[in-house]
C-alpha cells in the first residue's frame, strides 16, 4: 500500500462501526485495559454525532473505502478553561510508521486553534511509546495530574500543548 493512496477526510456517518473495531483492535494489541479507557467509551459506536458539535471534529484515514484509523478534538469536558482533548487517535499497523500520524496531529491541532483552542490536553499510556515520542515533537508537555472528566482512569500519562 503506497502512503499516496491515504486520505485525511472528515468522519462520515458510515465510517461507525468501521472505526470503533480499529479503535478497540489498536487497544487490544497495545494490551490497554478495558476499563477505563477509551475501549468502553459508548461515543466508540456513535463517532459521527459524538463529534457533529460545535469546537469538534474527527478526521479519518482511508485508502478508497478503507478505514485505517483516526483522531479528533473536542472541549475538554468539565474544564473551566479553553482547553480541547485530542482523542482517540489510532491507527492499523499499515499505516505506522508513514508520517500519517504527524500529518494528522497538524490537521487536529490547526483545527483546534481555528476553532480559538487556547491549550491542547491528551492522556496516554507509559507503553505508548510511538505516540508519546510523536507527541513530544510536536510539543506536548508531561502533566503530574489529569484535567477535566474523560473517565480514562487507566490512563497515567498525561500531556498538555499551548496552541
Amino acid at each position: 500500500m503506497s502512503i499516496k493512496t491515504f486520505s485525511i477526510r472528515e468522519i462520515q456517518i458510515n465510517d461507525n462501526q468501521k472505526l470503533a473495531k480499529i479503535i478497540r483492535d489498536v487497544l487490544i494489541e497495545f494490551g490497554v485495559p478495558k476499563v477505563g479507557t477509551a475501549y468502553e467509551d459508548k461515543a466508540l459506536n456513535n463517532m459521527f454525532n459524538t463529534y457533529d458539535n460545535e469546537k469538534s471534529c474527527y478526521f479519518v484515514v482511508a485508502n478508497g473505502k478503507e478505514i485505517l484509523g483516526g483522531a479528533g478534538i473536542m472541549h475538554l469536558q468539565n474544564a473551566k478553561e479553553n482547553i480541547c482533548e485530542l482523542q482517540k487517535m489510532y491507527f492499523t499497523p499499515e499505516v505506522r510508521g508513514k508520517n500519517i500520524g504527524s500529518q494528522m496531529m497538524e490537521i487536529c491541532l490547526q483545527q483546534a486553534k481555528n476553532y480559538g483552542y487556547e491549550k491542547c490536553y491528551l492522556e496516554t499510556l507509559p507503553y505508548m511509546i510511538g505516540a508519546r515520542k510523536l507527541y513530544q515533537k510536536v510539543g506536548f508537555e508531561l502533566l503530574n495530574a489529569p484535567m477535566g472528566d474523560t473517565g480514562h482512569y487507566s490512563c497515567n500519562m498525561w500531556m498538555i500543548k499551548d496552541l
